[in-house]
């Protein structure tokens, strides 16, 4: 492993890490995948390491995703929702982590709504800070997971095309797919309505698929994302109904593609509307070992980041 391999300080997103740093960290985490499927769900790893987990947004899978990565690395861990701390008092983001900071933290897992605000907290504390997913920008650990998950699948992430399909505008976790699975050699195609496209996506490297048909007919996998209805004003698209009609994923639109396609999520679903619900739960869904390589992917972004040595992982066989 090559020293441009370390990580750093911080991990804010995908962008800045080039492929020997995203390789490393699927590597480690091939073997922490075993961690959770022990009686004894538990490695020293992180014993005496402090790890407070900042959300400023709700959620469900990320936070609690992240947890269990925690615990599972025998780290201490300690909860703020902004909702029930300081910052409902008008407290600013730098105050509320330099406080927790005083307490002598080790690590801050930070999701926000504004773009940019995990790289404007690491620049101001010296704990370690890992971005759980900040406005529109990115969300570098369900990018890292859903890469694990094709690569369980395909063996290689080389070569492949990976079809990301709805709401791409509002979506940090499209933006850190697009740029992993680039940085791997993989092919990246963009669908959705025209407003649901930034404006410069094609800058990105990625090919844009005007109709959901003809991401069926390109694509090896499909990562179907959620309008994210709370981001948007009116406008956006005529209705859910008029959505799922023209962009909606159906068992009827994947029988007629050329191949069987993967199928990934990386919910909350709205089923009906971006995914129909046989398509979910159908045999070529990931949705839940995306889930489940969630825990994995982050026990090895913890461990790394705290000082975990690169040679502790899987040697990975014929990866890319």
């Amino acid at each position: 492993m090559t020293r441009s391999a370390v990580l750093g300080k911080d991990l804010t997103g995908l962008e800045p890490l080039d492929a020997d740093q995203l390789r490393l960290i699927l590597d480690t985490a091939e073997p922490f995948k075993e961690v959770s499927e022990r009686p004894i769900k538990k490695v020293p790893a992180l014993r005496g390491k402090t790890i407070v987990n900042l959300f400023f947004e709700a959620s469900t899978r990320t936070r609690i995703s992240f947890e269990f990565a925690e615990k599972r690395l025998s780290a201490d861990t300690v909860n703020v929702a902004a909702s029930g701390s300081s910052v409902s008092k008008g407290e600013t983001l730098v105050d509320t982590a330099r406080n927790l900071e005083a307490m002598r933290i080790d690590m801050v897992v930070i999701r926000h709504g504004a773009s940019g605000a995990a790289q404007f907290l690491g620049d101001r504390i010296r704990s370690n800070v890992v971005n759980a997913g900040d406005g529109k920008h990115e969300h570098p650990t369900q990018g890292l997971l859903d890469l694990l998950t094709l690569r369980d699948r395909f063996g290689k992430l080389a070569g492949l095309k990976v079809a990301i399909c709805g709401d791409v505008l509002h979506s940090r976790v499209a933006r850190s797919n697009i740029w992993g699975l680039t940085k791997l050699g993989a092919e990246v195609g963009v669908c959705g309505p025209p407003t649901l496209l930034p404006r410069d996506v094609r800058e990105l490297g990625v090919t844009v698929l005007p109709r959901i048909e003809d991401a069926i007919a390109w694509a090896d996998a499909l990562n179907i994302l959620r309008l994210q209805l709370e981001r948007m004003q009116a406008g956006f698209i005529p209705s859910l109904r008029e959505y799922n009609r023209v962009f909606g994923v159906s068992r009827e639109r994947l029988a007629r593609a050329p191949k069987d396609l993967l199928i990934m999520h990386p919910g909350p679903m709205n089923r009906g509307v971006e995914i129909d619900s046989d398509v979910a739960d159908g045999e070529h869904s990931v949705i839940l070992p995306q889930v489940t390589n969630g825990v994995a992917v982050r026990m090895a972004v913890l461990y790394l980041l705290a000082g975990g040595s690169p040679d502790w992982h899987h040697p990975g066989g014929d990866h890319a």
